[in-house]
């Protein structure tokens, strides 16, 4: 039963091992493959040591071994169970860990029964306690401190250049630089990135604006993504979409420390009735350190098409905004949670309306990708999958220097 169980743990340690120390996504994970393939290598000796110290005894230290291999068995099969029940779905993985880890400590009890020399064993103990105590710092880290350390964000900066004519004086174009600057020390996926301009038409009242009228500016800031401000004067319409576009490729990545820089034209025409123009830029990212995209990041459905979108996406097509709706297959960055959990998808939504643009991303399983989720899920969603939401603007300019020139 002991050596059984000792084989067993050694391949599956050996398993994951191998996985997280080639493939880990992070240092510490590299380390835990690491430590789990010297924990397995630890079980395999400690299997031939069980078979010598109870049948031919050749080996004087051959009990003590086999009582630290089964100590060092119990230890990481009861973590490994911790972390499966933690974030795992996989019935199978939990009841293989639950019953490597009551085997372990049986195994611990039977090979301690059968009377081990311990030779000094005030420093046998301090090298268990010792060994146990960063085995359990090691898993801490992993698990607990990693998933909420500060996060890393991106920047996204804008500028608008001078306004050009046309040759025929009937139009104009307004060039936009878009900059994303990555000044952390981890990469990003892009999942996807929207440009959008909207026309505001601001005509100025001939007298001082009632308090009245103020108040119901201010009240208006509740229902809108828009803040107009508080004028004497102006009186600030509600902005209509001129136009919108992505300015990044789904799919792509930017690395650490790196900078992407790109140029859009917005284009009116001369007699336009706005008065004003504004840019707006998101971003939807995912950190390369917390998961792994499988291309392609596909087109699966149009809100408006004959695909079947979730119902809140229906709603909000009910209400002028419509989508554009991407996938892909995403992995999670660690062996063990990979093979513990069900696989999951990231889901883009590229949202578009008379009164705005916007992009939307989320990871979810197969089966409830197509789901709102709340806003606890949503937070433990973002924390674990590093994902990170970047919105700029607006960045505004008037017409009036370009329309004058009619």
């Amino acid at each position: 039963m002991t050596v059984l169980v000792l084989l067993m743990t050694t391949a599956l340690l050996a398993m994951f091992g191998l996985e997280d120390f080639v493939h880990d996504l992070t240092f510490a994970g590299r380390i835990t493959g690491a430590v789990l393939l010297a924990v397995s290598f630890t079980t395999l000796v400690g299997a031939a040591a069980v078979l010598d110290h109870c049948i031919r005894q050749s080996f004087p230290y051959s009990g003590l071994v086999a009582l630290i291999s089964t100590f060092a068995a119990l230890l990481t099969n009861t973590m490994l169970l911790v972390q499966t029940v933690k974030n795992g779905e996989s019935a199978f993985y939990m009841a293989l860990f639950g019953a490597l880890a009551a085997g372990s400590a049986y195994a611990v009890f039977a090979v301690w029964r059968t009377s081990v020399v311990i030779p000094a064993p005030k420093r046998v103990a301090a090298a268990l306690i010792v060994s146990s105590i960063i085995a359990i710092a090691n898993f801490g880290y992993q698990n607990l401190y990693q998933p909420y350390q500060r996060q890393t964000r991106p920047l996204i900066t804008l500028s608008m250049g001078k306004p050009v004519l046309s040759k025929d004086r009937t139009a104009f174009a307004v060039p936009v630089d878009i900059t994303l600057h990555n000044h952390g020390d981890t990469g990003f996926y892009v999942l996807g990135t929207e440009v959008h301009a909207m026309g505001k038409q601001v005509p100025l009242s001939p007298k001082d604006r009632l308090r009245q009228q103020w108040r119901t500016d201010a009240e208006q800031w509740r229902n809108s993504s828009e803040v107009n401000p508080l004028s004497r004067r102006e009186m600030n319409q509600p902005g209509e979409l001129v136009e919108a576009k992505p300015w990044m490729t789904e799919g792509s990545w930017v690395e650490s420390n790196d900078t992407f820089a790109t140029r859009v034209v917005v284009q009116l025409p001369l007699d336009t009735p706005y008065d004003q123009v504004a840019i707006y830029a998101t971003a939807s990212l995912a950190r390369k350190d917390r998961l792994v995209l499988q291309p392609p990041l596909g087109f699966v459905a149009y809100s408006w098409g004959r695909e079947k979108v979730p119902e809140w996406v229906k709603t909000q097509q009910k209400s002028g905004l419509d989508s554009l709706i991407y996938r892909a297959r995403v992995h999670e960055n660690n062996a063990i949670d990979e093979r513990t959990r069900d696989p999951r998808f990231v889901t883009v939504y590229w949202k578009f309306g008379t009164h705005g643009a916007s992009v939307q991303s989320s990871v979810a399983r197969k089966d409830k990708e197509n789901s709102k989720l709340s806003p606890a899920e949503q937070l433990e969603q973002f924390s674990r999958y590093g994902l990170v939401d970047l919105v700029t603007g607006p960045v505004e300019r008037t017409l009036w220097d370009i329309k004058s020139q009619r």
